[in-house]
């Protein structure tokens, strides 16, 4: 009993635990102790750098498809989007290659995008390194 209330979390990784009156906390990297039957781990968030392929963007009668290198910088804020962060991704990513500000210019259109995300998506704890289009 004694062993399953030490919790080790490795580097690059944060985990929210649940306690039975729903409250959460998050613990970062390192041991913990947890309190078992308790708290159990409800989410195991990634800290490390992300990959992500947006395919069936249609552009001018062209298909594209997207890679996304993106990383969550603030688990606190971004704590509403983790459960579905790569659907929230397409869909910011599918939403600006059909709008009208979408760049004529192919050379501008991946540095645009990843613009754009980030300036979406900063206020939630998220942070779009590169976007390359195809």
């Amino acid at each position: 009993m004694a062993a399953s209330s030490v919790l080790r979390i490795p580097e690059g990784q944060v985990y929210a635990l649940r306690r039975l009156g729903g409250h959460m906390r998050r613990v970062g990297p390192g041991t913990h102790f947890v309190l078992p039957l308790v708290e159990g781990i409800a989410r195991k968030s990634d800290l490390a750098g992300a990959t992500l392929a947006v395919d069936g963007l249609e552009r001018d009668g062209a298909s594209l498809r997207a890679t996304l290198y993106y990383q969550v910088l603030d688990v606190e804020r971004a704590d509403g989007l983790l459960d579905d962060l790569a659907g929230v991704l397409r869909e910011h990513t599918r939403a600006l290659v059909a709008s009208a500000d979408f760049p004529l210019a192919v050379d501008a259109r991946a540095r645009w995008t990843r613009q754009a995300l980030n300036a979406r998506l900063r206020e939630r704890g998220v942070f779009v390194a590169r976007v390359d289009l195809h």
